[in-house]
């Protein structure tokens, strides 16, 4: 790193350009500011102080001195610098400007200034009205108050204006002179009038959010071409059916649901661990290649799934890995032999699933996955777990304790590691670093035409959220590229808003000069010492019977309900009384092909939980990918293939369930001896109809070694498990005669991507009508059988238990 600009370099006649950027650099030579040839000067990330009073006469037409240390510019900069057209000095401690000329005659060349994150107030305003070629105007995260009226309508030819993050409480009428503006950001701000600026014939994007609007004054038509409209983060607009109606035509239009629809997790009674929002930019070319994917509750209010994906400059990459990685990541959780592989299957998977679209696009993926994993942390417990996986340049940090600590990390042949294993491949890397001159990452989605020196296996890290952890981060690349992950941190950790903290990353990152499209998602974390209390599911519903359970059993049980199984027993997706956190066992698949498009009927309940999405409408045309939902219910029971309704069995579409009941038996005070037998066909009565069942159901010895069964055997429990066919059948000995569908048709796949199956909590075994008696009466029988072989033993004789039958 340079400390010091040498010599030569401010001796040299035929210099153009120069870059001296994320260097040590604490002055700059006047000789180099005067320089006859320069035209280009980049000095940003450095420790400038303080550059030279005055200056000699100038040709540089672009001038970069943000992240320095940087309390006022030379007084005739603007005057001898008569070439200059670019200006950005954000990220300094400015208080004061420069005048653009000695009178207001002057003349001034100036296109575009950057001044955010400075200590600017509203005495600068004056001073900008000299630049009236001014296009590009940022003054966000300032100390600014007002913006004098007189002074905006002076610059006419302003085309984007930021004033983020101030404390300004209107905009001025005057900006209706402003003609050509066509985005104007203004969020983070204490506005409560909306400004007029939907007058404007070129306005494109309008940013309102995070102020304290009441109301919307709407012109009688809106301009033809507004794109974009953000609202959110005022939490006391009333927006009335006419004006909703009105905004719902623009094709990206923003704003906060109804304070009356409840939070996931407050409608389901556990304190907010972690709260997020997210927010998204386009690039200079009107192009959203970035998407976001948000769930405060995924496949359950325990876990929680958020990620960012960036195409670089295609579309549909990120889009379908938004609509699409959710889904395949449940699948692979519940496949996986083991828990640390299912984000690396993740990703594998995903990358077969691009088909077409990943063989010549690729992009970049972060996902981070928070679940509830008790361990044991000293003298702490951590009940949540944060697994993190990327690859390319989308990034995840977390603020521990006020710190950042990097939770992924990019790869590229730089590495030696990577290096090797790229040039093992016989892959060609160009001068810039790139494989075969297309990308600069080894590990990146998509690519397919790269594999294997191109891989997306991802990098993969876990951490156990502690009450030191206050929030973590995802961002695209662009982002990264502008802001260094502590720099980062500390921008957002005083914003106790996590829609104001996104928006103030990306604010932040434009201002530096990020021209891509820009994607952040901040989540806030309340992770206490005793959060495990809250994170405990709700207790199982009551047994059918009054009888309470008297015997030991090596599962906990809860007011007389069917024991519970631990969460790592096998049994735990057999048991009817499972306690599962989605709402239907509904198979929900998303989309990324229109060869096969499933049916369009209501949609279902997903373990996604959608209603916590958070989404924007995307611009027409700027992704093919969309979000379905696979299957579709039946309500007569019949299959596409079937003509008649099989008895007792039920199809939703995607799999088959069989009506049987549950017989609950009351518990022994002393447990039965175990005794093999076994019960044929020959046992079962005729069926009160006269013809002959068409299954059978045997049951066989219980191994001692089975402690599931045994315990259940012993207490009268019954239990579940379900076939390939969609029918149930029993475990143990003790239980009923289940009549098996021989003819149920075969289960059907639920759509391009297929997530697992969960277990219906209000699921039941029913026993047709026609064998209720019979099961009644077999059950009567093996109890008569159980006591005679428990009364030769030691104990007192004990009157059998009445069976409680469930209503059908």
């Amino acid at each position: 790193m340079l400390c010091s600009v040498p010599d030569w370099l401010c001796d040299s006649r035929k210099l153009e350009v120069l870059e001296l950027n994320h260097n040590c650099l604490t002055e700059l030579p006047i000789q180099l500011l005067s320089s006859g040839s320069l035209r280009k000067l980049l000095t940003g990330w450095n420790n400038v102080c303080r550059l030279a009073e005055r200056l000699e006469r100038s040709q540089l037409e672009v001038l970069d001195l943000q992240h320095n240390h940087l309390t006022e510019l030379p007084s005739n900069l603007f005057i001898k610098a008569q070439s200059l057209r670019y200006l950005n000095v954000s990220a300094n401690k400015l208080e004061n400007l420069p005048p653009a000329c000695l009178s207001e005659d002057g003349f001034s060349l100036l296109e575009e200034l950057y001044l955010t994150n400075n200590c600017l107030t509203e005495k600068c305003v004056p001073l900008l009205t000299g630049h009236s070629h001014l296009r590009v105007l940022h003054l966000a995260y300032n100390q600014l108050q007002s913006f004098t009226a007189s002074k905006l309508a002076r610059l006419e030819q302003l085309e984007e204006l930021d004033l983020s993050g101030n404390r300004l409480r209107s905009v001025p009428t005057t900006i209706l002179s402003c003609q050509r503006l066509h985005t104007l950001s203004a969020h983070s701000n204490g506005i409560n009038a909306f400004p007029e600026v939907l007058q404007l014939p070129e306005i494109k994007c309008v940013d309102l959010s995070c102020n304290e609007l009441t109301e919307v004054s709407l012109p009688e038509s809106l301009p033809v071409k507004l794109q974009e409209l953000d609202l959110t983060g005022n939490p006391r607009l009333n927006l009335d059916h006419k004006s909703l109606e009105l905004l719902n035509n623009i094709r990206c239009f923003r704003v906060d649901p109804s304070p009356s629809a409840p939070c996931v997790s407050e409608s389901r009674g556990a304190p907010s661990v972690w709260s997020h929002s997210y927010t998204e930019a386009s690039g200079v070319k009107n192009k959203l290649c970035v998407a976001a994917l948000a769930l405060d509750s995924f496949c359950g209010i325990r876990e929680a799934l958020y990620g960012v994906f960036d195409g670089d400059k295609n579309v549909d990459i990120p889009y379908l890995l938004q609509c699409t990685m959710g889904d395949v990541l449940a699948e692979e959780f519940h496949r996986a032999q083991r828990q640390e592989d299912y984000m690396t299957s993740t990703f594998l998977t995903m990358q077969r699933k691009l088909g077409t679209a990943g063989q010549r696009m690729g992009g970049s993926a972060a996902l981070c996955h928070i679940r509830h994993d008790p361990v044991a942390l000293g003298e702490h417990c951590g009940c949540f777990t944060l697994k993190t996986a990327n690859v390319g340049r989308c990034q995840a940090v977390l603020c521990r304790d006020g710190k950042a600590m990097q939770l992924t990390t990019v790869h590229t042949v730089k590495e030696e590691v990577e290096y090797q294993r790229v040039r093992h491949h016989n892959a060609i890397i160009t001068e810039d670093n790139k494989v075969s001159g297309v990308t600069d990452c080894t590990r990146i989605m998509g690519y397919s035409f790269l594999c294997p020196s191109v891989s997306p296996r991802p990098h993969v890290s876990t951490v156990t959220l502690t009450p030191q952890d206050e929030f973590f981060l995802l961002g695209s690349r662009g982002l990264w590229e502008m802001l260094s992950p502590t720099e980062a941190v500390e921008a957002v950790r005083n914003v106790p808003d996590a829609l104001a903290a996104a928006k103030k990353l990306v604010t932040l990152a434009q201002s530096y000069g990020c021209a891509d499209s820009l994607s952040a998602v901040v989540v806030r974390l309340s992770v206490t010492e005793d959060c495990c209390c809250f994170c405990e599911p709700p207790p199982p519903p009551p047994s059918p019977g009054p009888g309470v359970h008297t015997g030991t059993h090596p599962y906990q049980t809860s007011d007389g309900g069917i024991p519970l199984p631990p969460p790592s027993s096998g049994t735990v997706s057999e048991l009817s009384s499972e306690l599962s956190m989605s709402e239907m066992s509904s198979e929900v698949g998303s989309t990324a092909s229109s060869e096969e498009p499933p049916p369009q009927t209501e949609p279902m309940a997903t373990h996604l939980h959608l209603p916590g999405r958070i989404g924007v409408r995307r611009p027409a045309g700027g992704g093919g990918f969309h979000r379905q939902f696979s299957g579709a219910l039946s309500d007569n029971g019949l299959d596409s293939e079937d003509e008649e309704p099989i008895a007792g069995v039920f199809s939703n579409g995607s799999r088959v369930e069989v009506e049987a009941d549950v017989h609950c038996l009351k518990s022994r005070e002393h447990p039965l001896p175990q005794t093999n037998f076994q019960t044929n066909q020959t046992n079962i009565p005729p069926s009160s109809t006269g013809h002959q069942e068409p299954t059978q159901a045997s049951y066989s010895p219980v191994p001692p070694s089975s402690p599931c069964l045994s315990a259940e055997s012993r207490s009268g429990t019954l239990g579940r498990r379900g076939r390939a066919n969609g029918s149930v059948a029993c475990q143990a000995r003790s239980q009923d005669v289940i009549e098996e569908a021989g003819d149920a048709p075969v289960r059907k796949q639920g759509g391009y991507f297929n997530a697992p199956a969960q277990p219906d909590p209000d699921d039941q075994l029913i026993i047709p009508p026609e064998l209720e008696e019979e099961v009644r009466q077999i059950i009567q029988q093996q109890q008569q059988e159980q006591m005679q072989a428990h009364n030769q033993q030691t104990h007192p004789y004990q009157k059998p238990a009445d069976y409680f039958v469930t209503p059908l």
